[in-house]
């Protein structure tokens, strides 16, 4: 059985108002390393200041600012270019964007499992958590 190095990866964009996320997403990206539920393979933080400039800013560059001096990110540069000009277009002035690479570190062995049984995944689909908890709190009324 060939292991697989990496289970599936995905990326998130995540939008804020302001310059930056609060501290409380700060840590919960961090509960989600430390529980070893995902593993942090890129992170980009994009802002747009009020008068239209685009600011990139890495990692490495704001680690100490955000309390991440500790933080290992796995694939340094899996974002690329593109994908910061494609997200810097949603990004409208006073407001600003994480760009994070993630991978499932849970999702890992089924990925393997599958990929020996000759299975492939046909199609994923997220609902938002938002969407989920309208429409449970819909029904159970």
């Amino acid at each position: 059985m060939a292991d697989f190095e990496y289970g599936p990866v995905e990326i998130f964009v995540i939008g804020f108002d302001g310059e930056r996320p609060g501290q409380e997403v700060v840590d919960a990206i961090l509960r989600l390393i430390e529980e070893d539920t995902v593993r942090l393979l890129d992170l980009l933080f994009v802002s747009r200041a009020q008068d239209g400039d685009l600011r990139v800013l890495e990692l490495e560059e704001i680690a100490d600012e955000y309390g991440l001096e500790g933080l290992e990110v796995v694939e340094l540069g899996l974002a690329g270019s593109d994908d910061v000009d494609d997200i810097a277009e949603g990004i409208v002035p006073g407001t600003s964007a994480a760009l994070l690479v993630v991978e499932h570190v849970w999702a890992r062995e089924f990925a393997e499992a599958l990929f020996q049984a000759g299975g492939r995944v046909l199609q994923t689909e997220r609902i938002p958590a938002p969407v989920v908890n309208e429409m449970v709190a819909a029904t159970s009324e």
